[in-house]
């Protein structure tokens, strides 16, 4: 019987999938026995307590939110370690972290889909994820040719939120609109809604707001609610579980990472309007935002606004930068990509059900668009294993 010790918040949305994860594991190919200690054992008994429990209780492995204090403490356990360590990787022990520059990367490519020149990033100080998402997210506004604009703080719990959000109030207020911005995480996220509500600042007509993480819970306690990035961390979770098991069978020796990446965006009210100075092309974008997976000819669009056809279709690629039924296919594909990875329907279902008539070449079309077939794509992104 293999004996996990954990030493985890599992408030966090974050932590709370990870740990599916690796319980789906440990069912697939336990049994495996999991002991969470109390978040004040290290407060009562400190480090050296939590190392003599692991001991005493005879644990196989050990997965902790530990920072580099008392690392050398872990070395006398002799066991497989995984840290979750806010502020750097451990260079000794396997750590759970994340592609956290590709999240960044993520974020600044959807606004710029939104056609946004405006570019802003919240980040939590110290925090490792926050400053590579705020890394990738900046080199991809740099290839863009965007304007950033960067504020950190610390996490503004009850007691200093009456201070600390003076300048986030500020900050906020000075930047150009619209723009675009990206939090650290869904809880900053949530931070820059409540200010923008007390400040009467439009979200999403002056800012773009997305997240990550899709906490569902803090993404819809927003008005409007949040947009957010979805990690791939159940996966994370049941790869940890694997290498672990390899590691305890010494199948494996040497420490590892789990890289938990980024998989799609859920989309919400906070992201919902591109930057477009026509209004007419604006409203037309809407239009087919809403009613893509229907039949959209150009003459219902001619009819919606005082436009000729050859004029709509030069001001729209002007805008959007691509015509009119290239932007129609990539809605419908977004959508299909969003089904393959939140349903089990069959690949002919989530076409019929996307607008596409001809389902023959699908794959094909997908292809180009993702780089993977419907399949492929399924199988690698897929947040259920």
């Amino acid at each position: 019987m293999i004996k996990i010790l954990l030493l985890i918040d599992y408030s966090s949305e974050f932590s709370r999938r990870f740990l599916e994860g690796l319980i789906r594991y440990s069912k697939e190919y336990g049994p495996w026995i999991f002991y969470r200690l109390p978040s004040y054992y290290k407060t009562l008994y400190g480090k050296q307590g939590i190392i003599k429990w692991a001991k005493e209780w005879n644990a196989d492995a050990f997965i902790a939110q530990w920072d580099h204090e008392g690392t050398n403490l872990l070395s006398e356990l002799d066991i497989p370690i995984i840290l979750q360590n806010y502020k750097s990787r451990s260079e000794f022990f396997s750590n759970l972290t994340g592609d956290y520059i590709a999240t960044g990367r993520m974020a600044a490519q959807f606004f710029a889909k939104k056609k946004y020149k405006n570019f802003a990033f919240y980040g939590n100080k110290n925090a490792l994820w926050s400053r590579e998402r705020a890394e990738g997210y900046f080199s991809e506004v740099q290839k863009l040719g965007g304007n950033y604009y960067y504020f950190e703080t610390e996490v503004l719990n009850e007691e200093d939120w009456n201070s600390g959000h003076i300048e986030l109030d500020s900050w906020l207020l000075s930047l150009p609109k619209p723009i675009g911005l990206f939090a650290c995480d869904d809880s900053f996220a949530l931070q820059v809604s409540e200010i923008c509500k007390i400040t009467n600042i439009n979200i999403p007509n002056e800012i773009s707001l997305l997240g990550v993480d899709n906490d569902e819970l803090i993404c819809n306690l927003s008005d409007p609610p949040i947009s957010s990035i979805v990690l791939n961390v159940e996966k994370g979770g049941y790869e940890a579980g694997r290498l672990i098991h390899q590691l305890i069978k010494k199948e494996k020796t040497s420490p590892f990472n789990i890289m938990v990446k980024p998989a799609r965006i859920e989309l919400r009210q906070s992201t919902e309007k591109y930057n477009l100075s026509n209004e007419y092309i604006a409203q037309v974008v809407d239009y087919i935002e809403k009613n893509f997976d229907s039949d959209i000819h150009i003459d219902t669009l001619i009819k919606m606004v005082p436009l000729s056809r050859r004029n709509l279709e030069t001001k729209f690629k002007n805008e959007l930068g691509v015509p009119i039924y290239q932007f129609l296919l990539n809605c419908r594909i977004e959508h299909y990509a969003y089904l393959l990875l939140t349903t089990d329907n069959s690949l002919l279902d989530i076409a019929l059900e996307c607008g596409f008539n001809d389902s023959k070449n699908i794959s094909r079309i997908f292809k180009k668009f993702k780089n993977y077939t419907p399949l492929e794509y399924r199988q690698k992104f897929s947040t259920p294993i």
